[in-house]
């Protein structure tokens, strides 16, 4: 069905099997930028959402039981399976498809478009035609969420990253909002943080974003 709508998913990932675990890899409690969304969006109507590379599911369970409309997808067939069962656990609905971000082609109208700890996946060649297509499928006065790793020379490579994580073109700092420069932004700004993911500890730097669409051109 995935393939018939137009979401194809060509990529390989070490989470296939990562996500096999019966706990869940990254817990179920909502990233923070969920609850950033719910105060600039709350869920006063069934706002539809777009969760890129959801994963176990965790954010767009979260979501969807507080009244947003969810459609979330992933590589991993196995993550998928837990965000099903999150689902269901939890009582929600979430459209949960398989799909590759490199290959994923919006069809829908969104309000919200997130994006996670995946935007680095993102092959270079495809990045201004993605987050164009992404910003076009988005409503007057929609919000983007994302955040993304970036290269700093002093931070070494993930000891768990995965091999196709080394084959894509790293970002740097503020590369993606560069392709937000005529949005209104909400919330920008890079960090340093410590992770243990895999078990052993190192660090990542990020860049977080939110913007909007449409008020930036209503202030100029």
């Amino acid at each position: 069905m995935d393939a018939i709508v137009g979401y194809s998913y060509t990529a390989k990932t070490d989470y296939e099997e990562r996500y096999k675990d019966e706990n869940y890899y990254w817990g179920i409690a909502p990233n923070r930028l969920c609850c950033e969304i719910m105060k600039l969006r709350p869920p006063i109507k069934p706002y539809r959402v777009l969760d890129m590379g959801c994963g176990e599911g965790k954010d767009a369970v979260f979501l969807a039981r507080n009244g947003y409309q969810v459609t979330a997808f992933d590589v991993a067939e196995s993550g998928l399976k837990k965000a099903r069962e999150l689902a269901y656990v939890n009582g929600v609905e979430v459209d949960f498809i398989r799909a590759d971000i490199n290959e994923f082609k919006p069809v829908e109208m969104y309000d919200i478009v997130f994006c996670s700890g995946v935007c680095h996946y993102i092959r270079k060649d495809i990045r201004a035609t993605l987050f164009k297509e992404l910003k076009e499928h988005t409503t007057e006065g929609g919000i983007h969420a994302m955040n993304v790793f970036v290269q700093k020379p002093f931070i070494e490579i993930p000891p768990d990253s995965e091999e196709i994580e080394r084959q894509t073109e790293p970002w740097y700092s503020g590369e993606l909002l560069y392709y937000y420069n005529d949005w209104l932004f909400h919330k920008n700004e890079e960090t340093i943080f410590n992770c243990n993911s895999g078990g052993i500890p190192h660090r990542h730097c990020m860049d977080i974003m939110i913007a909007e669409k449409g008020e930036a051109d209503a202030e100029t």
